[in-house]
């Protein structure tokens, strides 16, 4: 089965995620954020800055279970 395993390890299920995914989210959170509001999307651009705002509280430890915070 393709899908057997998947997850499992340490960069698996319940791991948490790296500073360079987060950054990485973030930024690409932002431009989708700034690009949607630019054509004229309202919804999306809420969209994409609440999920902005969600990697920016995982990035700088504002949320995350004290197990995140390794």
């Amino acid at each position: 089965m393709a899908w057997q395993g998947w997850g499992a390890g340490p960069a698996g299920a319940g791991s948490a995620p790296s500073k360079v995914f987060l950054g990485i989210a973030l930024a690409a959170a932002v431009a989708l954020a700034a690009m949607a509001a630019r054509d004229g999307r309202g919804a999306e651009a809420g969209v994409a800055a609440a999920a902005a705002i969600y990697f920016a509280l995982r990035l700088f430890g504002r949320i995350g279970g004290p197990r995140d915070r390794a």
